[in-house]
């Protein structure tokens, strides 16, 4: 059986093209200048083997690390109800964060824009991939005021849940003067590797990919899941195991030339779940657990796909079985795991089912480009010229078509190289906004051409939180595909010392809580606004709260959470029972309605030198002396060729230094360019492939709305994605 791979974490890059002068600030997954997808097939060329005896030493040091809060996860299995669950979660994530494995960089927003798109026109849902849907958005042909943004927003807050927001928004707009456009045009800096929905958990294809497909529900602009291939939401049977679907009758599959391919069914469901575990390209582990005999098929003890809990009943009647109730399965439907596939037209391209599978055959070209995949979806993908520009034209057989806002969709390339370029595009009529907001040389070429006052806003933060990790079981010191790539200059007795320190959680909290995050963050943001894409836990603390009181254990004494609070408040409560310096949830933050994000709840130099004390202390006692003429090392990647990572790769480098007086030195090992940065790390799949001491690429966007959806990417045995940014798994 073939391992999961950790493939799944966004790239820092798709945060901040154009954001800012420093790079990936306010999204730690900024794509700010990042030849993201740059042929990742050569991974297939790895250098690198597995070391000798890998699995049992990812085992030792992951439970050194990280068996606290494992221990705590496995408790959450035995909640009686849905808010101790959570309760329970929010206990596990206090200390996943104690550990100091990584650190919170930024959520996804947080910086000034100006644009034509009204961000409330969208889907608005902080997991999965609806977000990346724009058939509904509202475009206008002129700059939208920061003052009508503000009132379309408060407006959007009174209507959410009513279904009436958009046609009001559309409304509101025209009678203001604005024109609505039937286009959208915004830029992207990372081409597909694949356009395969079901065998990609990569974010820089899925964005690219969710126009072309359907799913059985999607979330419009209030959160609200609206049926979509379903003709209504599902129902549930009363033991909470079986949900059935009633598939809309009449859609069409059809290739990229618009050409009838066949009927959607249910039974393409069926083959879209198959293709997925066949696949396991990182999706698989959202159902493993969940559908019955998900896991067991992926495991291969099962081999016949019809004892796994998906079943057409008959061509319009779905049917999915679960192992156990699950209450957020009905949240999981707008990501790509439940992608239906066309089988008559995958199998014409070579595709098989089962043990047959082989995406290596010469025959199987499936995905392999936009004109190989079978189309569903509001859009066909009409052009794509790489590294320039993907052009999307409305569907005339979409089922919805005849309701379709948006016919044309433009995605230009923009690689960050030019920081002011996303502003210039946006003000030449070339763009409708930018990735993710404006970078600080271009917010003074704003101001400087009278655009900022009237036309400025502030993005919101989203469900994406980015990081930096700390490498615990380094073993790689050039590029898993490249020998000549990102080689470190550490000798070998220098890579002991350091594989010393880090696994020493004083250590490693003290690196930590000596990392400036405002200062980093403003190099793509700008000073002055720095602290609002700040997040500081991995769940934002506002993703839910109680339902219901609670009492939960935490270190011997029966705490009791009233019904109402968040989730953040209780991963406080066990930070400040356990006595670790985290502020990972402030009431008074958000104009006192409380929040994980928008203040520095980590960086703090006299915490920073305390826990390094007793680092030292310890260390010594094992042998390892940490002085001014012995530092520890530690190797940072950066592309020197981007300005904002070079930037915050410096900033990263100054704060630590000076914080921790000259014990840590922070070498930056310059990439030659952005795909080298990114296969430092970003492109690996398993831990030992890891080019890196500290990594600051990468990030996490939930799948589903369930904190299980985050904290589950840290678990051990290759089950969690994130864990392979430590170096094990």
């Amino acid at each position: 059986m073939k391992k999961n791979k950790v493939l799944s974490m966004l790239l820092v890059l798709s945060m901040t093209l154009g954001l800012a002068a420093c790079g990936n600030s306010k999204n730690s997954g900024s794509t700010e200048g990042t030849e993201a997808a740059a042929s990742s097939s050569s991974s297939s060329e790895s250098e690198i083997s597995m070391p000798s005896g890998y699995d049992d030493t990812s085992k030792e040091v992951y439970d050194a690390a990280l068996g606290d809060f494992y221990e705590a996860y496995q408790k959450v299995d035995d909640a009686s109800s849905l808010s101790e669950r959570y309760a329970l979660d929010a206990l596990a994530e206090a200390k996943l964060l104690e550990a100091a494995v990584w650190v919170p960089t930024s959520s996804k927003g947080g910086s000034y824009n100006i644009s034509r798109v009204d961000e409330k026109s969208k889907p608005n849902v902080l997991w999965g991939n609806d977000n990346e849907r724009f058939h509904n958005v509202l475009v206008t042909k002129e700059l939208i005021k920061n003052s009508d943004r503000d009132t379309m927003k408060a407006k959007w807050a009174e209507l959410k849940g009513t279904g009436t927001y958009r046609q009001w928004a559309a409304d509101y707009l025209t009678s203001q003067g604005y024109t609505l456009k039937d286009s959208y045009t915004y830029p992207y800096n990372a081409d597909p590797v694949t356009w395969d929905a079901n065998n990609t958990s990569l974010a820089s294809d899925s964005e690219q990919i969710i126009n072309t497909y359907d799913g059985l529900l999607e979330y419009d602009c209030e959160g609200v899941a609206q049926p979509a291939l379903a003709e209504a939401l599902p129902t549930v049977s009363d033991d909470g195991l079986t949900y059935t679907f009633k598939i809309r009758q009449g859609v069409k599959w059809v290739d990229s030339q618009g050409r009838e391919l066949g009927e959607v069914t249910a039974n393409d469901f069926v083959a879209g779940l198959q293709h997925t575990l066949d696949c396991q390209a990182g999706l698989e582990y959202l159902v493993q657990g969940v559908i019955k005999g998900a896991d067991e098929y992926i495991k291969g003890e099962i081999t016949d796909f019809s004892q796994v809990g998906v079943k057409a009943v008959d061509d319009y009647t779905l049917e999915y079985t679960l192992v156990e109730p699950t209450p957020y399965f009905d949240t999981m439907f707008d990501y790509g795991v439940f992608a239906p596939l066309c089988k008559s037209y995958y199998e014409s391209l070579g595709g098989k089912f089962g043990v047959e599978f082989d995406s290596s055959a010469s025959d199987y070209t499936y995905g392999k480009d936009a004109n190989s995949i079978a189309y569903c979806g509001p859009y066909l993908v009409t052009s794509t010229t790489e590294k320039n520009s993907i052009v999307y034209d409305a569907n005339t057989s979409y089922w919805n078509y005849d309701n379709l806002p948006i016919k044309k969709i433009t995605r230009l390339w923009n690689d960050g190289s030019d920081a002011t370029k996303g502003y210039k595009d946006i003000a030449s009529e070339t763009c409708d906004s930018t990735m993710a907001g404006l970078s600080t040389s271009s917010v003074e070429l704003a101001k400087g051409e009278g655009n900022f006052d009237d036309y400025a806003y502030v993005l919101d933060n989203d469900g994406t939180s980015y990081g930096a990790f700390v490498n615990l079981n380094r073993t790689a010191y050039y590029n898993f595909n490249d020998k000549n790539a990102g080689k470190s200059s550490q000798t070998d007795d220098i890579k002991e010392a350091t594989n010393k320190a880090v696994n020493n959680v004083h250590f490693r909290r003290a690196i930590l809580f000596a990392f400036d995050r405002t200062s980093y963050n403003g190099c793509a943001t700008g000073d002055d606004i720095a602290t609002f894409s700040l997040r500081n836990s991995y769940t934002p603390g506002n993703f839910l709260s109680l339902t219901e009181d609670v009492t939960v254990d935490v270190n011997g004494t029966a705490t009791t959470f009233p019904a109402g609070t968040y989730y953040g408040e209780i991963t406080q409560a066990q930070l400040d029972a356990d006595g670790v310096a985290i502020k990972a949830y402030d009431k008074t933050a958000d104009n006192g309605l409380g929040s994980s994000d928008g203040y520095e709840g980590w960086y703090n130099v006299d915490n920073a030198k305390a826990e390094l004390n007793q680092a030292v202390e310890e260390l010594k006692a094992e042998g390892l002396e940490i002085s001014a003429e012995n530092p520890i090392h530690l190797d940072l990647p950066y592309p020197s060729g981007a300005e904002v990572y070079s930037n915050k790769a410096n900033v990263f480098k100054k704060s630590v230094e000076e914080a921790l007086g000259g014990l840590v030195e922070i070498d930056l090992v310059d990439c030659k360019d952005q795909t080298t940065w990114l296969y430092t790390g970003y492109y690996t799949s398993y831990g030992y492939e890891n080019n890196y001491d500290l990594f600051d690429l990468s990030g996490w966007s939930p799948d589903y709305g369930d904190p299980k959806s985050y904290l589950d990417t840290f678990l051990p045995d290759y089950a969690g994605y994130v864990t392979k940014s430590l170096g094990i798994y």
